[in-house]
């Protein structure tokens, strides 16, 4: 091998690529951000999400150190105490880069020596909205897209710039609890009696998310959930005894379960929208876990319960996330066959570079370029979107530097095309701003 061959040279043409990469605006397709608060106040809420808690207290902190009941600082000041046996890891490195990126910060490590200055140079109660301007700036944004429960009053903010997106969780998992019903009910004056009531109240979500600019409907959903098609007369009585606050047997649970979602998707095909399916977590299987932390998955997913979805609804796009790092594989073939199917970003458990390095390798070699769906954050506050993606840029700037200029010959510019299908154009393609019909507007 000579000192300049394709392969020595694959490291410096990395950093040229990603140095273009860093040029272009972020499009971030799923968030958590909250859009009246969307920057961090202090670095409590910085060192509150949840992989700092849930790494510190399975490394030995005791979940009790960052108790809600707490004052902000001395959560804060508890963590810092927990960092170092932490800082071998890639969220470390998030922490750092926001610590440097966005408070001057100058060290490689947090500890309890740097976590008091620190703390008070990342307070910005004060400084409200001009603090969240001076953090999209900083990070280069273009949109963020949102989680919205589907009783969200969707006012107050931008709905440009901060994208609304109808969150379904609880209208297919836990339409049986009362609170649920009583939310739908009054987020859209339906008085819901039945399947009929049902239906026409879900239309009315629909109708009021799109007018309020919403641009996906998304859901997550256990590894044994199953798609199958809606059979409404079976489900009269299910949906009845539901709604009613009745005891149900898990088929009826099945039944409702199913139906909810099938509607859904017959919403998303009237109305113009992508469904973003989240596919994989066990909740609570750790009950004494911390807040954010107690949630799990295992290898029973398949995407091949999906079929029937993906084939009835042939003209609706599904950006599909698996959360188990093994499930990548199917992901690919099934984006591979299906027109509809399009891997969306590596989700939670799968988003550390070991796995987004061999799932993006995949999806290069196999998956048309025009579906890749690169990156979304998962962010609960704005100032992790860029240690996120600036992660996911280096990734990705590496495996074209060597799949595709290293082994196949590509120049910079064929290998930057790919990288800003992936980042920015198919997104915006993928997730277009729509008129008050659900129709992507031109």
């Amino acid at each position: 091998m000579t000192a300049d061959s394709p392969s020595r040279r694959a490291p410096e043409t990395a950093r040229e690529l990603l140095g273009e990469m860093r040029r272009w605006p972020i499009f971030d397709p799923h968030s958590h951000i909250d859009p009246h608060r969307p920057a961090a106040r202090d670095l409590d809420e910085v060192l509150g999400y949840h992989y700092y808690t849930e790494l510190a207290h399975s490394s030995g902190m005791p979940a009790a150190d960052v108790a809600p009941e707490l004052p902000p600082r001395a959560r804060a000041e508890n963590l810092a105490r927990r960092l170092s046996a932490l800082d071998n890891t890639v969220q470390h490195s998030w922490l750092i880069e926001i610590a440097r990126t966005f408070h001057g910060f100058q060290g490689d490590r947090i500890g309890p020596g740097e976590i008091g200055d620190l703390y008070d140079r990342a307070l910005h109660d004060r400084d409200g909205a001009a603090w969240d301007e001076r953090v999209w700036k900083a990070t280069n944004l273009e949109r963020v897209f949102l989680t919205n429960e589907f009783d969200d009053p969707l006012e107050g903010w931008d709905t440009d710039r901060y994208v609304p997106c109808l969150r379904t969780d609880d209208l297919v998992l836990k339409l049986h609890e009362p609170r649920t019903i009583e939310r739908l009910r009054a987020a859209t004056g339906v008085d819901v009696g039945d399947g009929a009531g049902l239906r026409e109240a879900v239309v009315k979500l629909f109708e009021r998310f799109v007018a309020k600019g919403a641009r996906a409907c998304a859901i997550s959903l256990p590894p044994d959930f199953a798609p199958r098609r809606a059979a409404p007369k079976r489900a009269v009585t299910p949906i009845r005894r539901a709604i009613r606050g009745m005891d149900l047997r898990p088929d009826e649970h099945d039944e409702i379960r199913g139906t909810v979602f099938w509607t859904l998707a017959e919403c998303c095909a009237d109305f113009g929208l992508p469904f973003d399916l989240m596919i994989g977590p066990i909740r609570n299987v750790y009950p004494a876990g911390v807040a954010g932390g107690r949630d799990l998955f295992d290898r029973r997913v398949s995407l091949h319960e999906y079929r029937e979805l993906f084939n009835h609804f042939a003209g609706v796009t599904f950006p599909v996330s698996t959360l188990s790092p093994d499930a990548g594989a199917e992901l690919v073939a099934y984006s591979w066959i299906f027109p509809n199917v399009l891997p969306m970003g590596h989700w939670w458990y799968s988003n550390i570079p070991a796995f987004i390095a061999a799932d993006l390798k995949a999806r290069i070699q196999a998956v048309p370029k025009v579906k890749l769906l690169g990156y979304y954050s998962d962010a609960y506050k704005l100032e992790f979107i860029l240690p996120k993606f600036d992660m996911y840029r280096r990734i990705l700037a590496e495996t074209l530097a060597e799949e595709g200029m290293s082994k196949q010959g590509w120049t910079a510019d064929r290998a930057l095309e790919v990288a800003k299908l992936a980042l920015v154009d198919n997104p915006r393609r993928v997730f277009p701003k729509r008129g008050r019909e659900g129709v992507a507007a031109i």
